[in-house]
C-alpha cells in the first residue's frame, strides 16, 4: 500500500486556461467570422494551413499568457484535487512568457505551491502518477504510472486510452486509481463482470465467445453506433443511430459509454444486474475507461483481464481488417497507449496460444470450473 498522497500533474493550456478558443476569438475579433475559427476544426496543437495557424503566434505573447481566461470550473477543480493529492503544474510556454504563467498560476490557485510549477518543454522527464493533458504527444512520452488524456477537437480520433471529457470525470478517475492500491481481490464466484481490455487484434471477441460456451458466462449485448460489418451477425451489436444512443443515454440506460475509432459503445446497468442477478458473469470486451467504470460501481465483482499479443501480429490483425485506412493509422497509433493499461488489470492472458488456452487461465484465475 503507498504511504504517500497521489502525486497529480496537470498540464495548463487548454485544461486550466482557455488558450486555443481565446486565440480563435482573437483572431476573429481581427478578421470576422471565418468557419477556419471554429474550434472543432482545430486537429493538432501545429500548423494546419489555414489563417487560423497566426493563432500559433500568440501562444508566445506574455500579453496573451497573462490574460488567458480561466476555463469554467477550473479553481474549483484544483481546490478538489488538492484535497487527495499533491498537485503539481506542468506546464511548457516560452522563456518570455514564463514570469506571466508563474504569476497567473500563483494567483489563480493558492492551493497549489509555488515550487509545484513545473515549467518547460521535457514533460517526459517528469516523474508522477498521474498527468492530466491534452496533447497526444506529451501522453505517449510521459514517464507518469497513468497519464490521462483530456479530450479535445486535436486528439479525438485517439482510441484505447485514459481519457477524461471533464473535471468531475478526472477527479472520479483519480479516487478509483487512488483506491485501486487498497482494493481486494476480485470475487466472482456469486457472480459479477470480467472485462477483456486489450489492443485490437488481441482476441478480446474470441476469447468471450469462448468463455460463453461455459453457462457460468454471459455476454451481454453492447450498444453502438458502429455500422454493421458485413457478414457480421445482427446480434452482434445493438446497432442504433447517434440520435437514438444520445436518446438512450440521456434516459439513463447505460452505466458506462466510451468513443472508440470515433464510435459510441454503451453498457445497458439493466443487463448486467440481470446477469449478476442470476448468479453469473457478464463477460465484456471493453476499453479501459468503461472498465475503470465498472470496478468503481461494482468493486470486487469486477474482474479486469488485459488481453495481450506479440505486437506484429497486433499490427498484422489491424492492416488487414475490413475497415478504412484512416481507423487502421488511429488503431495503429494507439498500440503503445493500450499496451500500458495492463496496469489497470488484475492478471492478463495471451492470445498467441489461442483462445481456449486463454479461457483455461481465466477459469483458474477466478477459481471456476471449466465446463466447455
Amino acid at each position: 500500500m503507498r504511504k504517500y498522497r497521489l502525486r497529480i500533474g496537470l498540464d495548463v493550456d487548454d485544461i486550466l486556461y482557455e488558450c486555443n478558443s481565446y486565440a480563435l476569438d482573437i483572431l476573429r475579433r481581427k478578421y470576422g467570422d471565418n468557419p477556419v475559427f471554429d474550434i472543432n476544426n482545430i486537429k493538432s496543437w501545429g500548423p494546419q494551413g489555414t489563417i487560423a495557424d497566426e493563432r500559433l503566434e500568440l501562444f508566445s505573447d506574455p500579453g496573451f499568457v497573462l490574460n488567458q481566461p480561466l476555463v469554467s470550473g477550473a479553481q474549483r477543480f484544483v481546490r478538489d484535487l488538492c484535497r487527495i493529492a499533491d498537485v503539481f503544474f506542468i506546464t511548457s510556454v516560452p522563456p518570455q512568457c514564463m514570469s506571466a504563467r508563474a504569476k497567473r498560476l500563483s494567483e489563480d490557485f493558492p492551493d497549489v505551491p509555488s515550487g509545484n510549477i513545473i515549467m518547460g518543454t521535457r514533460k517526459d522527464l517528469v516523474n508522477i502518477d498521474i498527468l492530466l493533458d491534452d496533447a497526444s504527444h506529451n501522453i505517449s512520452s510521459s514517464q507518469a504510472s497513468y497519464p490521462v488524456l483530456m479530450r479535445k477537437p486535436w486528439n479525438v480520433s485517439l482510441s484505447g486510452l485514459l481519457s477524461v471529457n471533464s473535471y468531475s470525470d478526472f477527479i472520479h478517475l483519480a479516487k478509483i486509481i487512488g483506491k485501486s492500491f487498497i482494493e481486494k481481490k476480485p470475487d466472482l464466484t456469486r457472480g459479477g463482470i470480467l472485462c477483456l481490455v486489450g489492443p485490437t487484434g488481441t482476441g478480446k471477441i474470441e476469447i468471450a465467445g469462448a468463455l460463453t460456451k461455459n453457462p457460468r458466462f454471459k455476454k451481454p449485448l453492447t450498444t453502438t453506433t458502429r455500422p454493421r460489418k458485413t457478414n457480421e451477425p445482427k446480434k452482434a451489436y445493438r446497432f442504433v443511430s447517434e440520435e437514438e444512443f444520445i436518446r438512450k443515454k440521456q434516459a439513463g440506460e447505460f452505466i458506462e459509454t466510451t468513443v472508440y475509432s470515433k464510435y459510441s459503445f454503451g453498457t445497458s446497468r439493466r443487463q448486467i444486474d440481470s446477469i449478476i442477478r442470476e448468479g453469473k458473469i457478464a463477460v465484456i470486451p471493453i476499453d479501459i475507461c468503461g472498465a475503470m467504470t465498472l470496478k468503481n460501481v461494482y468493486r470486487s465483482r469486477v474482474a479486469l483481464v488485459f488481453t495481450d499479443g506479440d505486437k506484429r501480429d497486433i499490427l498484422t490483425n489491424i492492416i488487414n481488417r475490413d475497415i478504412s485506412d484512416e481507423d487502421k493509422i488511429n488503431r495503429i497509433m494507439s498500440i503503445d497507449f493500450e499496451l500500458r493499461n495492463i496496469e489497470f488489470c488484475d492478471f492478463s492472458v495471451r492470445f498467441d496460444g489461442g483462445a481456449d488456452e486463454c479461457v483455461r487461465k481465466i477459469a483458474k484465475e477466478l477459481g471456476i470450473q471449466q465446463n466447455v
